[in-house]
């Protein structure tokens, strides 16, 4: 299975790209949609849409999984997030792929086992996960990753729970 996590945001939309074989996950691609604060956003989020048009075509997901926004008192960037992960969703409903929403401190739970973690330590374990010589460079594809591995882990432990009743 192939899923595409996704970090949304207006200026910097982080995207992983992983496969699962059995208990087992490897990073296909990662990396960052990055836009100018210049661009008005009307145009960020038509180059957003395209851009994750392009990335579904490419790498073919299964499913998408998608961070919830984060709002701890800045309701305006709450608002720009949110308008990100609506082109996010509208692109992968678009492809009538399955979409999945995961709060950031479900994924840092799932992947660290500590529901506030740094982002330092989720890139660390991110890096242990896929055996990678270093970090991806910015922190969005990290965290993208990290909600394709929450979603895994999610799916492992649904799987579990059905098959145990």
């Amino acid at each position: 299975m192939r899923v595409l996590g996704i970090d949304p945001g207006t200026l910097n939309m982080g995207y992983g790209v992983v496969d699962s074989y059995g208990d087992s996950m490897t990073m296909v691609d990662c990396g960052v949609l990055k836009f100018s604060p210049k661009i008005p956003v009307e145009q960020r989020l038509r180059f957003l849409y395209k851009g994750l048009g392009e990335i579904i075509a490419r790498y073919r997901p299964d499913e998408v999984a998608i961070e919830e926004p984060f709002v701890a008192g800045n309701v305006r960037s709450a608002l720009a997030i949110g308008r990100a992960q609506a082109i996010a969703i509208l692109a992968a409903v678009n492809e009538d792929l399955p979409v999945f929403h995961y709060l950031p401190t479900h994924v840092k739970q799932q992947v660290t086992d500590y529901g506030n973690s740094s982002k330092e330590q989720v890139q660390e374990v991110v890096r242990i996960q896929f055996d990678l010589p270093q970090s991806p460079q910015s922190t969005d594809a990290t965290d993208a990753l990290a909600v394709a591995i929450c979603h895994f882990q999610r799916k492992h432990i649904d799987h579990l729970i059905t098959n145990s009743q």
